[in-house]
């Protein structure tokens, strides 16, 4: 099991996202999108591939970032999402589509990359992505 996102040198990233429902965004994470549960408590960490999705609540401005709330997504507009990079984008769309994941559209060919994006249970978007190497091949002088 993984421990607790701390590293013992240099950084670590992981992407903070805001829920109405933690448990089933935890749930999402973990159960369709195949990570593991490191905590489970007031602060909802799921370790993700080879990063960590931290999962909490709305609130208001706290000490440390006084004019700053958190809130859900407004689903049409995005300032930030998850970026997943897969070895192939049909598998996992099969696999996460039978698992529930909602997708807006199946993979699309855009050249240097096939991708395709969902949202999780709170509406975060998601982008899943495979490299194109024909494409690329086909760059080569």
């Amino acid at each position: 099991m993984p421990t607790f996102p701390a590293p013992e040198t240099g950084i670590l990233l992981t992407h903070f996202i805001v829920s109405e429902d933690i448990a089933r965004s935890r749930d999402f994470y973990a159960n369709v999108l195949g990570g593991e549960v490191v905590s489970a408590g007031e602060t909802n960490i799921v370790a993700l591939a080879n990063s960590w999705i931290v999962i909490n609540t709305s609130g208001g401005p706290t000490d440390d970032k006084p004019t700053v709330s958190l809130t859900l997504p407004e689903l049409d507009t995005v300032s930030s999402f998850l970026n997943i990079r897969v070895a192939n984008i049909q598998e996992v769309y099969d696999d996460w589509s039978a698992k529930g994941a909602q997708f807006l559209t199946p993979p699309i060919d855009r050249g240097a990359e096939i991708r395709c994006y969902l949202r999780d249970p709170d509406g975060h978007l998601i982008e899943v992505g495979q490299v194109n190497q024909a494409f690329f091949e086909k760059q080569r002088p």
